[in-house]
């Protein structure tokens, strides 16, 4: 397909996007899900959970990540890094009416004890202009680089920038828990 300039296929690839993430989220997923990365260490101030990147079809150069952040202190996701790509952007989709709007966003504010979930059909990380494809069972890292938001936080000493590494599975959209039991256990 030839294209008259970059937004063209800026926008051919988001709507792309938006048909896969549409047709995978819709699908029975009858797959196990694979285990996403926790934070095992007590010292990391954000624990990233139920991590994953939705696996790309060939030649699609757009791809997404997932996770559920919990931080112990109110705390701001300003920049995000990926061995997958040079540009990782947060974005927001929602439906007005009967149209899907995507809007970028500059930071996430995470307030402390508040689980924040990046999920399909909301707030995600856009990953752009992919390396290469994102296959089921690969691993992607991420340099998540945060700021401190409140006035008593612990590390606001010099406003430096702290920065978590994490790896996250390519995976096929984990299954929603079935009832209340398994909500429990998906928030252990």
């Amino acid at each position: 397909m030839m294209y008259k300039s970059s937004l063209q296929k800026y926008v051919f690839n988001l709507i792309l996007i938006a048909v896969t993430v549409s047709f995978n989220t819709s699908q029975a997923n009858a797959e196990k899900p694979i285990s996403a990365q926790k934070n095992q260490s007590n010292k990391e101030l954000v624990s990233i959970q139920n991590a994953w990147v939705r696996p790309t079809n060939a030649g699609q150069v757009v791809g997404a990540a997932y996770m559920t952040f919990t931080s112990k202190q109110d705390i701001t996701l300003v920049k995000i890094e990926s061995d997958v790509t040079k540009s990782v952007e947060i974005h927001n989709m929602s439906m007005e009416g009967s149209v899907m709007k995507m809007r970028m966003l500059d930071t996430i504010v995470l307030s402390a004890k508040k689980p924040y979930i990046l999920a399909p059909g909301g707030f995600h990380f856009m990953l752009f202009d992919l390396k290469k494809p994102l296959n089921i069972g690969d691993e992607v890292s991420f340099v998540l680089h945060f700021k401190p938001t409140s006035e008593n936080a612990k590390y606001k000493k010099d406003t430096a920038e702290i920065t978590q590494n994490i790896k996250v599975k390519v995976q096929t959209a984990p299954q929603a828990p079935k009832d209340e039991h398994d909500m429990k256990t998906m928030a252990k």
